[in-house]
């Protein structure tokens, strides 16, 4: 599908693509809102309940580079379209879960109908702005961040007043119909089409799923990709859940002027760095690249974490580290995919970042695992350890193996040609 001359405008494109993504984020990062009101209604167990995020996680990664297959055979259209629909129908399911099989099931589609839309959109971005690829992704991606900071308040107060089956249904519908209108905007790149030429190093050669799946590159990035990924996501699992354990949830805090509960100000303000950091840290690397960007930031979330489990007991420190670790690993979701297609090319880049996505996949498998280790510890600190080594592990290996790894490619590249 050729851009239209009215579609033609990238920008437009960009902002389409945002908007998609904000309606999806809260299907990630409002879900921990849900776990404790549906264990005090079914008591479940948060463990159990807790296996419908991983579903979720599961079948939003792992069904990405198939999804992203049809995006660039068929262009982007249908397939934000059939998740915008997934989305609708997901959460109205989880309103009226009253098993977990049920739950489970909703979780499913949820993550596939997000998927759809997470690699549509991350491929716009990618296709559409070969000069400043980390910035588009990242305002893209930012969209998944910040979008949930601005449901977060209202989904709680709706959880508190009409119950978290409202919640489930009148959101779900909502965010799957503006997305459906949004998809309506999305175009590919026509051949024809004069982008700016990409000043950034990039490879000359488009490398095929295959032939990236081949390269040695491709599962560096995927291990370093999976390492700070599985920290991330069990902080977003189970952030309520430390500030219950804490015992500071409902603690009033007051920063700038605003006072509200420690969890739903930390749950706020996570999304709103998240997503800054996005936009942030691949406007950076546009600049200064993106292996040293990854250092930085994951050097950033090794030590926020480890501050974190100093004085996150505190309910004005637990709300200021949350969003300093949850502003350290945002960058995740620009700097990986950027980096993916300038190591292998645009024409393949939605199913070849979706290949890479599916990181986040094998993380959530991860994420059960905490709450064992709790169990038998009495207490998170062993989880921040090992959240702790994963971050510094992998700015070492950002800097130190990435790095002349990209450049020993990229010159093989250009000495072929």
């Amino acid at each position: 599908m050729a851009s239209s001359s009215v579609l033609s405008n990238r920008w437009l494109q960009l902002a389409a693509g945002i908007l998609c993504m904000v309606m999806i984020s809260s299907l990630q990062h409002g879900w921990t809102l849900f776990v404790e009101p549906i264990d005090d209604k079914y008591d479940w167990g948060r463990a159990a309940i807790q296996v419908a995020f991983t579903i979720f996680i599961l079948s939003e990664t792992w069904l990405v580079p198939f999804e992203g297959w049809f995006v660039d055979r068929f262009g982007p259209r249908p397939v934000a379209l059939v998740g915008g629909a997934l989305v609708a129908i997901a959460w109205s399911l989880n309103s009226i879960a009253s098993s977990l099989p049920l739950l489970y099931l909703g979780s499913a589609l949820a993550g596939i109908g997000a998927g759809c839309v997470y690699g549509t959109c991350i491929g716009q971005a990618l296709k559409w702005f070969p000069d400043r690829r980390g910035l588009a992704t990242g305002l893209t991606v930012a969209g998944y961040g910040f979008g949930s900071g601005f449901t977060v308040i209202p989904l709680h107060n709706t959880i508190q007043s009409a119950g978290y089956e409202s919640a489930f249904l009148w959101f779900g519908l909502v965010q799957g119909i503006v997305v459906m209108l949004a998809a309506l905007v999305l175009v590919k790149p026509g051949k024809k089409e004069h982008l700016p030429a990409p000043h950034v190093a990039q490879t000359a050669r488009d490398a095929s799923p295959r032939g990236a799946l081949r390269s040695p590159l491709f599962w560096l990035l995927y291990v370093t990709s999976l390492l700070v990924t599985a920290a991330g996501l069990t902080f977003t699992a189970h952030l309520a859940s430390m500030a219950i354990d804490f015992k500071i949830a409902e603690v009033p805090v007051s920063l700038a002027g605003l006072t509200l509960p420690a969890l739903t100000f930390a749950l706020t303000l996570d999304r709103i760095a998240n997503g800054l950091a996005r936009p942030l840290c691949g406007w950076l690397s546009d600049f200064i690249g993106r292996e040293n960007a990854m250092f930085f930031a994951f050097t950033l979330g090794a030590v926020s974490i480890w501050a974190f489990s100093r004085w996150g007991h505190e309910p004005v420190m637990f709300v200021l580290l949350a969003s300093v670790v949850f502003f350290a690993w945002g960058e995740v979701a620009s700097l990986f995919p950027a980096a993916c297609t300038d190591y292998f090319g645009t024409t393949y880049a939605t199913t070849n970042a979706g290949m890479l996505h599916t990181a986040k996949g094998v993380a959530a498998l991860l994420i059960p695992l905490s709450e064992p280790l709790v169990e038998a510890t009495g207490s998170w600190q062993a989880v921040f350890g090992v959240a702790v080594a994963m971050n510094a592990v992998a700015a070492l290996l950002a800097i130190g193996v990435l790095k002349p790894m990209r450049r020993a490619r990229l010159r093989s590249v250009a000495l072929a040609e």
